[in-house]
């Protein structure tokens, strides 16, 4: 029998090969859950493609007055900017994503959770740390850190797996919430260019 999993899901192309992915490793029964940090996605859509790729169960979780609250009031307070300039809006996200993901894996009786961070950044590091502080009996799966799939090989994995994933015209990789919007990838992979005017959609240059 395998693994009952509960993962944080965006509905984008690395979480949604997690599912299918921990279907066929782990022979996983795989529950989705999505936080609503103010990121502006539809968020009825992320829940009917975790159903289609074959969720057991999928949770939409209104975190926004808590990510307020909880998270962007102390960093505020705390002045709290990395080298004077990053408002940290995706790390400062990160715990309560994984203390979310904690309550549903202990509400369905999962084994494990998995998140969609890759081996490179600290957000892997957020999320494992706060899920073992909280609930050390839960397995911590993290599939992009596993399997090594370059980019255009999750999109070969998709398309064999049925996976309807939009193609998208971005060079960028974009995290946002009503806090701040991290942008990767791209020319921003070099430190020696400057953003180019594309990568900018709450601000102009």
């Amino acid at each position: 029998m395998g693994l009952t999993v509960a993962l944080a899901y965006s509905g984008g192309l690395d979480t949604s090969v997690c599912i299918k992915w921990l279907q066929e490793k782990y022979k996983a029964e795989v529950i989705t859950v999505t936080l609503d940090l103010g990121q502006r996605d539809n968020l009825r859509e992320i829940g009917k493609r975790a159903y289609l790729l074959g969720a057991r169960n999928h949770y939409e979780v209104d975190a926004r007055h808590e990510f307020v609250t909880g998270y962007v009031y102390p960093a505020i307070k705390a002045n709290g900017l990395y080298e004077g300039k990053y408002p940290l809006s995706t790390a400062l996200g990160r715990p309560l994503i994984a203390e979310k993901l904690v309550e549903v894996a202990q509400k369905e009786g999962a084994d494990a959770v998995a998140h969609g961070c890759t081996g490179k950044g600290n957000d892997q590091v957020r999320i494992d740390v706060t899920v073992r502080s909280l609930d050390p009996s839960l397995k911590v799966i993290a599939p992009v850190r596993e399997w090594n799939m370059t980019r255009d090989e999750e999109m070969t994995y998709a398309q064999n797996q049925g996976i309807p994933i939009k193609p998208s015209k971005s060079i960028y990789s974009v995290d946002q919430n009503l806090w701040g919007r991290s942008i990767e990838s791209g020319p921003l992979e070099h430190p020696d260019q400057e953003p180019l005017p594309d990568a900018f959609e709450w601000a102009t240059l």
